[in-house]
């Protein structure tokens, strides 16, 4: 048995509207959790609700349907709130803005792939590509397994833009 909001579904139940049901249940955790800014992923879904990745997918669409949530790079799902200012810009814009928001300077050590992935919401191997673009601009130097990227150019916002 799987509980939905003190609902009890029988797993042998037919699966004709289950995907809504999973739907409403994340719409009821995105309501009472004001700090949920990223949906679990499918396979979390599939796990927490016993229910086929199809189910969870679907899920995923009504919810972006109705302007709970946008898919973010990596497969992942963003929560969106309403009134809520939201940067539709490039991620290897917003990365680079770091730069100037942390008042970061020539040589400064940059905050890795990981940290940055958490801090925009998205994979680890998404923000690797953003910052090998900003490497491949001159924004950054170095980079790689094990290596601390650094700051070689502070850009203007001039130059963002």
């Amino acid at each position: 048995m799987v509980s939905w909001e003190g609902e009890r579904v029988s797993q042998q139940a037919s699966p004709r509207g289950t995907f809504l049901r999973v739907a409403d249940a994340l719409k009821s955790r995105i309501e009472t959790d004001p700090d949920m800014t990223e949906l679990p992923s499918a396979a979390d879904l599939m796990r927490d609700y016993k229910v086929s990745r199809g189910v969870a997918l679907r899920a995923f669409g009504v919810l972006q349907r109705d302007g709970v949530v946008e898919s973010v790079p990596g497969g992942r799902w963003r929560v969106v709130r309403a009134g809520g200012p939201v940067d539709r810009r490039p991620l290897v814009d917003r990365v680079a803005d770091i730069i100037l928001e942390d008042e970061l300077e020539a040589g400064a050590a940059f905050p890795s792939a990981s940290v940055l992935a958490a801090r925009f919401g998205v994979s680890r191997p998404t923000m690797t590509k953003a910052l090998d673009k900003l490497e491949a601009a001159g924004v950054l130097a170095g980079g790689g397994q094990g290596r601390v990227r650094t700051v070689r150019a502070v850009p203007t916002r001039e130059e963002r833009s």
